[in-house]
């Protein structure tokens, strides 16, 4: 940590904190230290390693409770030097990865029978702020210093001002914060790291040792607080070699920068550490024993110094002697070391490429896979619409037969109905006048062919008389099976309306379909505009008369109560003439009775199948089968404009739209009449397309918006026609009752398909 900034704006040295990390041989402890240097510590500051070697006691001595469980008794020089060996292979990984990071460390081997109260000893003498432990690997008989749960014992006994931190796969599993700051009193080793850490942070010569490389303390039981540095130690402070990557600056003032390798050197060193200077324990009678390899700085004698009195100087001397030599040794294995993590460093570096190159494959391969992975989810996808379209298909399949079903048994029941309706009308019906086969046969001369007038689509008709009345017979042939239900329809409709421009219905034989017609002598609109006979063409009076009476019959029609009546099959061809010219509404076999909503055009009537005349029959009905009255104004429309221009229907519509576009209309009007009054046939012929629009809603409505129309151009040909006859006495053109003459008796061979087919 650092303190807070200083006036100037300079920032103050690392706050007086004492971070110790205990160690030992296992992976935990390797994990802590890394832990405290990436959590706790700066660059500079100093940690110390605390190591606890725990002594067996021999058979016939006590320990001495005054010392801490010390034993008093002097270890051998033999096993000294050779588990010196084994605590430099110990510190040694340590110190090199605390050299790496700039991390000055102090060495601590603590000497005694139980762990728990040795570094609990060591925190509070030394006045620890920060200590750091691994934690305790369950199941290994290896880590002696875990064996017993070493880290909670410390966690509980350690004292309040020191916080504890226990550390697990590189992470806090357990930790207690300090309730209280550290004594005002510090102990000698706490002022001397912390002067040193003050003196690097300001860039000043320490006053007390310090380097990169590691020193070492050694501690039996209880160290001591208190002791002061000997002066040998001073002196051997000038001898310690400096690091220049810590005690020295770059031409633009920052110090040296020994980066660390890209991955991390392991802790794990496969060479053999030579510690720096002996390590002394104490007995009781406060004799220093033999010297033992621990790894000392010259700093640490410091806090030793007075365990050397009564030491003979030939000793002392052959000691220093022997601890250069040491530390040359040390000097060359710490170069070796430094050029093994150069090129440790590049081989790391090697791997890092590596590593990329590899990473860069495996990220290659992982969007292929992820592009495989769409694709095979996109044709997932496609197969599973296609499952579901095959499933809806079939399921509107069987929609689709299930209501052909329907219709066949409706079809069955309305065949049913109207047998039982035909043997009804035979017996009982009296709407109508019965014929018999004998008469109608006498009548037509047993159908002779020069009774024939024309040719329906169910059969021929024939020109006779009955009750003395020119009549027109239609036959329905043996083979027209539809035509059984035309014939019925026809009779039902017919023989309950009335109306001056539908035909009169004036008999049957229902038991042979014949039906019996009043005879319209001029024949049909179909022959009169196409000139077939000997009529002459239709002055522009007569057509739109003509319109006007259509439109007026067809409009009854679709105002039948209780339900309106759809003729489904408006064409010119069953328009009949009478002597006067006079327009009727004929062939109303394919009518329907739709619901009154459908007149509304609120909802449409579903047909099964469609019926009618090619070029006069709705598109959208013939599309979808919905019946609407508008389905015959889209008829009306193809007949007006016919009358207009007395054309063939195929492509009328376009072609007119064409002309209105170009200005050419006068081209489209029937040559034949040479007085058309321009501007209202104009009108009317855009009227005509209006009607004949391919949307049903697009069409007009035939009472409010066609009809209206339709009246005011009869209203202009009756005028023109009364100013133009010589008398005023002139016959209403709507009259259909008159009289008789000798002409109509005639059979002219123009009269053919005057019924309509």
């Amino acid at each position: 940590m650092w303190g807070p900034p200083s006036n100037n704006g300079e920032r103050m040295a690392p706050m007086a904190r004492l971070v110790a990390v205990a160690i030992d041989r296992d992976k935990g402890s390797q994990i802590a230290l890394k832990w405290a240097v990436d959590n706790l510590l700066v660059k500079g500051q100093t940690v110390i390693l605390v190591h606890v070697k725990v002594k067996q006691p021999p058979s016939g001595f006590s320990p001495s409770p005054s010392l801490g469980g010390a034993w008093s008794n002097m270890t051998d020089p033999n096993e000294d030097a050779g588990d010196e060996a084994l605590l430099k292979e110990l510190f040694l990984p340590f110190r090199v990865f605390c050299t790496r990071k700039d991390i000055n460390c102090y060495d601590i081997v603590l000497d005694d029978t139980d762990v728990t109260r040795a570094i609990v000893e060591f925190v509070k003498q030394s006045t620890i702020d920060v200590l750091v432990l691994g934690a305790t690997v369950k199941g290994n008989s290896i880590f002696r210093f875990k064996a017993k749960d070493i880290p909670g014992s410390v966690l509980k006994g350690a004292p309040d001002f020191c916080n504890v931190y226990v550390i697990n796969k590189g992470k806090i599993s357990s930790t207690r914060a300090a309730s209280r700051p550290p004594p005002s009193i510090f102990s000698p080793l706490r002022n001397q790291i912390l002067s040193q850490a003050n003196s690097k942070f300001y860039g000043s010569d320490p006053p007390m040792p310090s380097s990169t490389s590691s020193s070492r303390s050694s501690y039996s039981g209880h160290s001591r607080p208190g002791s002061e540095p000997s002066p040998r130690a001073r002196q051997n402070e000038a001898n310690f070699i400096k690091s220049p990557f810590s005690h020295r600056k770059a031409p633009n003032g920052k110090a040296y920068d020994l980066s660390p390798p890209d991955n991390d050197i392991s802790f794990v060193s496969s060479r053999r550490s030579v510690d720096m200077f002996p390590t002394f324990s104490e007995s009781y009678d406060g004799a220093p024993t033999p010297p033992r390899l621990s790894g000392f700085s010259d700093a640490d004698y410091q806090g030793f110094d007075s365990w050397s009195h009564g030491r003979k100087s030939d000793e002392v001397e052959a000691e220093m002697r022997r601890l250069k030599q040491e530390l040359k040794q040390t000097m060359e294995m710490y170069s070796t070391a430094c050029k093994e993590a150069l090129s440790a460093r590049e081989k790391a570096k090697e791997l890092q490429r590596w590593k990329i190159e590899e990473q860069k494959r495996l990220e290659d391969a992982r969007l292929a896979e992820e592009a495989a992975l769409a694709v095979a989810e996109k044709e997932k996808a496609k197969s599973k619409a296609a499952l579901e379209h095959a499933e809806a298909a079939q399921r509107i399949a069987e929609l689709e037969a299930q209501k052909r079903i329907n219709a066949e048994m409706k079809a069955l029941k309305e065949s049913e109905e109207k047998s039982r309706v035909i043997n009804s009308l035979s017996n009982s019906d009296s709407r109508y006048r019965k014929y018999t086969i004998e008469e109608i046969e006498v009548a037509t001369e047993y159908f002779a062919q020069s009774r024939k007038i024309g040719e329906g689509g169910y059969g021929p008709v024939y020109k006779c008389y009955l009750d003395h009345t020119p009549v027109a017979v239609k036959v329905l042939r043996p083979d027209a099976t539809q035509g059984r239900s035309q014939f019925q329809q026809e009779v039902e409709i017919l023989s309950c309306i009335r109306h001056p421009n539908m035909v009169l219905l004036l008999g049957a034989c229902p038991e042979y379909g014949c039906l019996v017609y009043e005879y319209m002598s001029s024949g049909s609109l179909d022959d009169c505009l196409f000139k077939r006979g000997k009529n002459p063409p239709l002055s522009w009076q007569h057509r739109f008369r003509i319109s006007a009476e259509i439109g007026t019959g067809l409009l009854f029609l679709h105002q039948t109560k209780p339900e309106p009546l759809v003729h489904r099959d408006l064409k010119p061809g069953n328009i009949l003439l009478d002597r006067n010219y006079v327009s009727k509404i004929s062939d109303v076999g394919l009518a329907r009775l739709v619901p009154p909503s459908v007149a509304d055009n609120v909802t449409q009537y579903r047909m099964t199948s469609t019926a009618g005349t090619f070029c006069y029959i709705d598109p959208e009905y013939q599309q979808t089968g919905m019946l609407g009255v508008k389905s015959d104004i889209y008829s009306l429309g193809i007949i007006f404009l016919q009358i207009l221009t007395g054309k063939s229907p195929m492509g009328l519509t376009h072609h007119v739209d064409r002309a209105i576009e170009r200005g050419t209309f006068a081209e489209m009007l029937d040559p034949s009449v040479t007085d058309w009054p321009y501007e209202e046939a104009l009108n009317f012929a855009k009227l005509a397309l209006k009607c004949s629009e391919l949307r049903r809603k697009d069409r007009p409505d035939l009472g409010k918006v066609v009809l209206p129309h339709l009246n005011r151009l009869r209203e202009l040909a009756e005028d023109c026609s009364f100013n133009s006859m010589p008398y005023s006495a002139n016959p209403s053109p709507c009259h259909s009752q008159v009289s008789i003459s000798k002409e109509d008796l005639s059979y002219p061979p123009s009269t053919q398909s005057s019924m309509g087919s």
